[in-house]
């Protein structure tokens, strides 16, 4: 397992943009594929964007496309989630995660490493 540490996260205008970053532990992080995910108050968690291990495939829920970006250094063991124009909606706790399997982080579901969530909050 990789340990992950997200950062980046505020306050912000709607309309306004955050880049939240996910800093991970270890030698192995290139052979994760990752994800970010978010949990909005007295919601279940979802699934907002995936990257794969070659920096080649990405993936975006219908919500955030067009308006996010997911990206990852791996010389720098760090992924990446740019947010543009973001709305109220978009409030909830954003969380990186990390597995081999894209599968797996695309689904959701069986996910092997998890940071402790960065709060994003978006004003009207």
């Amino acid at each position: 397992q990789v340990q992950l540490v997200e950062s980046g996260g505020g306050l912000v205008q709607a309309g306004g943009s955050l880049r939240l970053s996910c800093a991970a532990s270890g030698r192995t992080f290139s052979t994760y594929a990752m994800g970010w995910f978010r949990q909005a108050p007295g919601k279940d968690r979802e699934f907002v964007a995936a990257i794969s291990r070659s920096v080649g495939s990405t993936y975006y829920a219908d919500s955030v496309k067009g308006r996010f970006t997911i990206s990852r250094d791996n010389a720098k063991n760090t992924v990446y989630l740019q947010m543009n124009s973001l709305k109220p909606e978009d409030t909830a706790v954003y969380y990186c995660a990390g597995d081999r399997s894209l599968l797996l982080v695309r689904a959701g579901n069986g996910i092997s490493s998890w940071g402790q969530g960065t709060q994003v909050t978006v004003s009207s």
